[in-house]
């Protein structure tokens, strides 16, 4: 892992960004951004399946918002490994940083399985049976793990807990 930093931190891109660093705020706003749209798109789809919001069939939903999550999560991994960039060290060995990821992955994995699962007819997801239950179930780890994924991210609490 030291070999990875070690290279990271001699990329072109990553020196130019520490040298210019008025640019990293806005670079971490992006990320900060996209975040926020993938939490809102995934509460938006969750909504529709837990049986809050009844303006769109569960599937007219998913089809609304699930370009967001992936726009967005395009848009959080470049700006990701742009920060990652600056300070590849730090970042790398962080066991927040560790823990975010990998809650990110198994949160894209649920969000993929979720979105496989709402394919198809939107009227079985309004009447009480199995699928509606299977996509209720994956809505809520879904959210939990982008929850955990943005918490992980935002605070050093874990890492302050976990160094215990």
């Amino acid at each position: 892992m030291i070999e990875l930093t070690q290279w990271l931190a001699g990329l072109p891109i990553g020196q130019a960004l520490r040298k210019a660093n008025w640019i990293i705020p806005w670079i971490q706003t992006a990320h900060i951004v996209a975040n926020a749209m993938i939490l809102s798109a995934v509460i938006m789809i969750d909504l529709r399946i837990w049986g809050f919001s009844q303006s769109q069939t569960v599937t007219e939903r998913a089809r609304r918002f699930h370009p967001w999550i992936w726009g967005s999560l395009l848009l959080l991994t470049v700006t990701g490994i742009l920060l990652m960039t600056v300070t590849p060290r730090r970042t790398l060995l962080d066991i927040t940083f560790q823990t975010k990821m990998m809650l990110t992955a198994v949160a894209a994995l649920a969000t993929i399985a979720l979105e496989l699962v709402l394919r198809g007819d939107g009227i079985k997801w309004d009447t009480r049976s199995l699928a509606r239950t299977m996509a209720g179930t994956l809505a809520t780890l879904a959210f939990a793990l982008w929850m955990g994924a943005t918490l992980a991210g935002r605070g050093r609490w874990l890492g302050l807990m976990l160094s215990r």
